[in-house]
C-alpha cells in the first residue's frame, strides 16, 4: 500500500510502499478514505512527540474510513463499517501496536495511523457511524472538531454569553470558533498573525479578528464592545510569548485553556502572578484532546450534524492526494491553510 512514511525527524514525509502483516488480537484492518492533517503531525516530523527513537514510522490521527477485515476478539465493528479514526480511546479492545513491512524490515506503529491506503487500527481507536456520514464531517470528529467541542463544552464550560478568545486561526482554532458558536459565547474574538485567515474566521461565527502582529489586542476589544477582561482563553499555538502576553487578559472566573503544546523544554513566566487571585479565582489547565470520548460524543456530534445544528462548512480549506502531502503539510506549517483533508 502507498504510505507517507516519516523515516528521519526534521525532514519531509516520503511516499513509499508499506506492506501489511497479520491482524492480531484486537486490530482491524481499515481502507483509508480520507485523512486530516493535524498540529500534532508537525510536532512529530520535528520530534517534539519523544519520538525520535520510533523512526521510520507512519503518521495522522484522523481520519474516515471502511473496515475490510477483522482480528480475533473485536465485536464493535465488523467488515463493511464506516468508521471514524480517532486518537483518542473509545469502547473496544486496546491492542498491540501494529507491524508493518517497510523496505524489507518489520517497523511498529501507532495504534491508529490515518497517512496509508490502508491501517491497522486498535478497535477503541474506531467508532461505527451510519454510511450517509459524510466523510468530510467523520474526519473532523477523528481530532479537530471533536477536540473543539470537548474543550468548549467540558474543559471550558462556557455558559450563554460568555466571551471566549481563541489564539490562533488554524485547523483547530477554526474548529473552536464553530464550537464557541454553537455553545452561544459572545464576543467570540479570534488572534492570529495572519490577514487571510480574517474572512473565514468572521464567516464560521467570530464576532471580532485581530492581527496581533498589527492591533493590540486589548485596545481592540475595548474599542469594540466596551470590555477588558475576558471569561475564557483558549491557546491553540502553544506559542511562550503568546500565552504571557494574553493570560493577564483573565476575567475573574477566567479559564485559560492550552491546547497547543509549547516546545520540549520551554519554560512560561506568568508575569504579575498575582492577579490569579482576583475574583473569584482563575484557572490555567492544559487539556487532552478536550476530554473528547469518542464511544459518548461521536454520536451526539453526528446527530447535531444531520439535524443542521452542528455546521462545519468551511472548516476544510485544501483537499489534496496523498502524493503531495508535503505540500500540505507545508501550507499548515506556513499557516496558509485552516484544515486540509488528504483523499486517498
Amino acid at each position: 500500500m502507498k504510505s507517507a512514511v516519516l523515516e528521519k525527524i526534521d525532514a519531509p514525509l516520503v511516499i513509499g510502499n508499506v506492506e501489511l502483516t497479520d491482524l492480531s488480537f484486537g486490530q482491524v484492518l481499515v481502507k483509508v478514505l480520507v485523512s486530516g492533517i493535524c498540529g500534532a503531525q508537525l510536532q512529530e516530523i520535528a520530534g517534539y512527540k519523544n519520538n525520535a527513537a520510533f523512526v521510520p514510522h507512519l503518521l495522522g490521527h484522523e481520519g474516515c474510513g471502511i473496515v475490510e477485515n477483522v482480528g480475533i476478539g473485536v465485536t464493535k465493528v465488523k467488515k463493511g463499517d464506516k468508521v471514524i479514526m480517532h486518537w483518542r480511546k473509545g469502547d473496544g479492545i486496546e491492542s498491540d501496536f501494529p507491524t508493518y513491512i517497510y523496505k524489507g524490515k518489520k517497523i511498529r506503529s501507532g495504534k491508529v495511523t490515518t497517512f496509508s491506503e490502508y491501517s491497522i487500527a486498535s478497535e477503541n481507536r474506531l467508532t461505527p457511524v451510519p454510511q450517509n456520514t459524510p466523510e468530510d464531517l467523520c474526519a473532523l470528529l477523528g481530532c479537530g472538531l471533536s477536540t473543539a467541542l470537548g474543550t468548549i463544552n467540558d474543559e471550558a464550560q462556557v455558559k450563554f454569553g460568555e466571551s471566549v478568545m481563541i489564539i490562533g486561526a488554524g485547523g483547530l482554532g477554526i474548529n473552536l470558533i464553530v464550537a464557541a458558536t454553537l455553545a452561544s459565547a459572545y464576543p467570540i474574538i479570534s488572534i492570529d498573525i495572519n490577514d487571510n485567515k480574517k474572512k473565514l474566521a468572521e464567516t464560521l461565527g467570530a464576532h471580532l479578528y485581530i492581527n496581533c502582529k498589527k492591533e493590540k489586542i486589548q485596545e481592540s476589544i475595548q474599542k469594540k464592545f466596551g470590555i477588558q477582561d475576558i471569561d475564557v482563553i483558549i491557546d491553540t499555538s502553544g506559542n511562550k510569548k503568546s500565552l504571557e502576553g494574553t493570560i493577564q487578559f483573565l476575567s475573574g472566573t477566567g479559564r485559560y485553556i492550552l491546547v497547543g503544546q509549547p516546545r520540549p523544554g520551554e519554560s512560561i513566566e506568568l508575569h504579575n502572578a498575582n492577579h490569579f487571585f482576583l475574583g473569584e479565582g482563575k484557572s490555567l489547565k492544559a487539556t487532552q484532546g478536550g476530554k473528547f470520548s469518542p464511544s459518548k460524543d461521536i454520536p451526539r456530534y453526528v446527530r447535531l450534524s444531520k439535524a443542521g445544528i452542528l455546521k462545519v462548512d468551511g472548516i476544510i480549506t485544501h483537499r489534496m492526494k496523498l502524493e503531495d502531502i508535503n505540500k500540505a503539510i507545508d501550507l499548515v506549517r506556513a499557516g496558509q491553510a485552516s484544515r486540509i483533508l488528504i483523499i486517498m
